[in-house]
């Protein structure tokens, strides 16, 4: 039966039974509970299989989708098979999951698929399957060790980092990472019968539900566990070492901390811990998510580092619909990452030729060119003599969205064999843009333009310098006439002289004491020293000094705030403009 079975499933579900409904919420990551398995990327069994009264209970598992389905066979009529989900390591659990009974005079049938963990809650589950043939049996859970690669529990280590440490009574625990991500507890100044272990948390130290007590021991130490999990896509797990002297009935606990010794990808963890797989987005900014997924895609252009790139595919094929007011912006979504804000559509553009450049899919740099079309429809010389609105209600003419005209369309150009139309548009983009008064005379970029078609003297924002100095690289590299490269580092030297950089750190206006930058600027510089690191070498002192003030800066679980000369309280935005300083100094 069970090599029939094997063929129905690969054949699809058409003439199997839908598993009864159960109440659990479903689960989506890269894909949602009750998924057919014959869509199924792998097969693996991960526990041995259990006999029931002559029946025979399978947990299968596919680690690259991250789910898992049970099976019975040898079976009769009524006979049923289901999956439990526990997210505590199997204290408790989610039962009955997609219980399926055997039909008619068929010997067995299965359950759809389960996602093993929920990313976008940052739980991590095990997961078992278990069957009634007169008598209900189950296998055992399944992932509840992690291995990524190497499993929890396993011996040596070697340090990596600074060691965390606590006192108690005499003692010190200490923490220890090495450069794998894998942690491990010490104990030493002790006594015999002394206890250290480790706690595990997958939500920032808010709780550790089947994390408590790792590798509890007597011994001076406890065997190492694993601090990340991409099978189930969970980042940013945080480890504290918990220690108890053998006189007294209270511990001591290390700092919560995740691991830092590899400098960029400490902060694309920290970012991905926010990236909520479920929706595809960083909840709840539309253009800043943009970006931050452009810095994604940075970091593994740079590093090698592969762990994420599931995230752009799965970013593209989640949110290429539409969407009504509220669910990703205060705007509709019209489709292909369109809104009535300008601006934001064209970050989607530069953010899916960068996932093109990385990935070479064609599918990427064709929604670039859609909505590029779309922004090059808000191009009007009627008002001012050109420019790009920067709303469909065409209110205001501004730098951001010229900014990011002038780059999606030479970007177009250099991917696009034989073009000649939007090298036009580009060239044509940058020199309204040198000489529409932007540019004021200290070689900065002010926000935008008055009625009169006059700069209006608002605030020199770091983006919009940087979007400057990025149109005018990918000019460069469009024409190779070296004047549009000389532009950018004449716009760059004025910044690194201007108020925007102040005791030689990059700060934004909103970041003086006593101001909150809002959730726009919190992401602005990141997008600065993006684009000024294409501009040259001669910035290199700059860049490396504000990467190493956002390191010096951060949290003991790798998170950075606005204010990157001093400790300031941040989130996902702020995350990714670390990240990018990280990236390029």
């Amino acid at each position: 039966m069970r090599r029939a079975l094997i063929t129905l499933l690969l054949l699809g579900s058409v003439l199997l039974p839908a598993p009864a409904a159960h109440a659990a919420t479903a689960i989506c990551a890269l894909y949602c509970d009750t998924r057919d398995p014959s869509l199924a990327r792998q097969e693996t069994f991960p526990v041995p299989a259990v006999t029931v009264n002559g029946r025979r209970l399978v947990l299968h598992v596919s680690d690259v989708d991250g789910m898992a389905w049970g099976s019975i066979d040898a079976g009769v009529l009524g006979d049923a098979v289901w999956l439990d989900r526990s997210f505590d390591g199997g204290t408790s659990w989610e039962g009955l999951l997609g219980k399926a009974s055997i039909p008619g005079t068929w010997t067995g049938t299965r359950t759809l698929m389960y996602n093993v963990g929920d990313p976008s809650h940052h739980r991590r589950g095990v997961i078992r399957a278990c069957g009634d043939a007169r008598g209900i049996a189950c296998t055992a859970w399944s992932h509840l060790p992690l291995c990524a690669p190497t499993c929890d529990g396993a011996a040596g280590g070697t340090d990596a980092e600074t060691v965390r440490t606590v006192g108690l009574n005499g003692r010190t625990f200490g923490l220890h990472l090495d450069a794998a991500g894998m942690a491990w507890g010490t104990v030493s100044g002790g006594r015999a019968g002394d206890e250290i272990w480790l706690d595990r948390s997958w939500d920032a130290g808010a709780s550790w539900p089947g994390g408590s007590s790792l590798g509890r021991t007597t011994a001076t130490r406890t065997t190492r566990f694993n601090t990340a999990d991409p099978t189930s896509l969970l980042y940013g797990g945080a480890v504290r070492a918990c220690g108890r002297a053998v006189e007294g009935q209270n511990g001591a606990c290390t700092a919560w901390a995740r691991p830092s010794s590899n400098r960029a990808r400490a902060m694309a963890d920290a970012l991905m811990y926010s990236y909520d797989p479920s929706t595809a987005w960083w909840p709840s900014s539309w253009w800043n998510s943009a970006v931050a997924l452009r810095t994604v895609i940075d970091y593994t252009g740079r590093t090698g580092d592969t762990t994420y790139l599931w995230s752009v595919r799965r970013t593209f094929d989640v949110n290429r619909v539409a969407f009504p007011a509220g669910a990703r912006s205060s705007d509709p979504i019209d489709g292909h990452f369109i809104s009535r804000s300008i601006d934001d559509s064209a970050w989607w553009g530069l953010t899916w030729l960068a996932a093109y450049d990385l990935t070479g899919d064609r599918a990427y740099l064709d929604e670039a060119v859609t909505i590029a079309a779309y922004v090059n429809g808000f191009w009007d010389t009627s008002t001012c003599g050109g420019g790009v609105w920067w709303d469909r209600e065409r209110t205001y003419k501004n730098a951001v969205t010229i900014g990011l005209y002038v780059r999606l369309t030479a970007a177009l150009h250099n991917r696009l064999p034989g073009d000649t139309t939007w090298l036009q548009r580009a060239v044509t983009g940058w020199n309204w843009f040198t000489a529409s008064g932007l540019v004021n005379a200290a070689g900065l970029v002010n926000d935008g333009l008055t009625a009169g078609c006059a700069n209006n003297g608002q605030t020199v924002w770091s983006y919009n310098q940087g979007l400057a100095i990025g149109a005018a690289t990918e000019l460069y590299r469009a024409t190779g006439t070296t004047a549009y490269l000389d532009r950018a580092r004449q716009l760059g030297t004025a910044a690194l002289a201007s108020s925007l950089v102040r005791s030689g750190v990059l700060a934004e206006s909103c970041d003086a004491t006593g101001q909150t930058c809002d959730d726009n600027a919190k992401q602005f510089k990141g997008i600065f020293m993006g684009y000024l690191a294409e501009a040259g070498a001669q910035f290199q002192s700059f860049r490396t000094t504000q990467a190493t003030t956002v390191w010096n800066g951060r949290d003991g679980l790798n998170r950075v705030g606005s204010r990157w000369a001093a400790p300031s309280t941040g989130d996902w935005r702020t995350q990714a403009s670390a990240l990018s300083a990280i990236l390029t100094g």
